[in-house]
């Protein structure tokens, strides 16, 4: 009878560390699902931030095209890096688990960027195009689209970071590559990277007159 007893309570002290076990696996699982939908949450802002920014490249094209004289080289090449992001198979909805595939796209991404700057260099060329309500209007847009772009992928790294931590963390670690749990990768950091591009013009087209002549 003795026996018996301690044999129910060894199991009764075995069950509630099981169970204690299972409370805390199943807590940090979830946490996991948490953190893992925070970061397809994250990327799929990113990647709105960035098809904004790619909307309004037509539209920018062709009010700089109607300038005269204007660098039809400048228009073709953020015409092909615009192409070039579109050529890039991607999840909208899910963050990207191979590092390659975030790398190929944040390239072409900073060859759009690359090319939009360009662009922007030569419209400083035409006092008369820089103006027009239309071309002030997508000022402020794309001003704006690049500060979301910099806030967005603060955010996703932000998000990544807590992800990758959370899964080389106890108990997380011995279970959470079998439960479909892997690394993703970040962002990389590029100089300047902190601070948002300046897209901004120069509207005062006046200039000093020229002095006469002398006789």
């Amino acid at each position: 009878m003795k026996k018996l007893v301690i044999g129910c309570g060894v199991l009764l002290v075995l069950g509630v560390i099981v169970l204690i076990i299972v409370a805390i696996a199943g807590g940090s699982y979830n946490r996991l699902v948490r953190l893992s939908q925070a970061v397809d949450s994250s990327w799929a802002q990113v990647q709105n931030d960035y098809q904004r920014r790619a909307d309004l490249i037509p539209n920018l094209v062709a009010t700089v095209s109607g300038a005269a004289k204007f660098e039809k080289s400048t228009l073709t090449e953020i015409t092909e890096a615009r192409a070039s992001v579109g050529k890039v198979n991607i999840d909208a909805k899910s963050a990207p688990t191979d590092p390659a595939k975030l790398a190929e796209f944040d390239r072409a991404q900073s060859q759009l960027s690359s090319a939009l700057s360009r662009l922007l260099v030569v419209v400083e060329r035409y006092p008369d195009l820089k103006a027009t309500a239309n071309f002030v209007s997508l000022q402020a847009q794309l001003e704006g689209t690049e500060n979301r772009i910099t806030v967005s992928r603060q955010d996703f790294n932000n998000a990544v970071q807590a992800y990758d931590t959370a899964i080389k963390s106890f108990p997380a670690v011995f279970y959470a590559g079998a439960l479909g749990f892997h690394e993703k990768p970040y962002f990389a950091a590029t100089a300047g990277a902190e601070k948002p591009p300046q897209v901004q013009f120069n509207f005062d087209n006046t200039k000093p007159a020229p002095a006469p002549a002398k006789p």
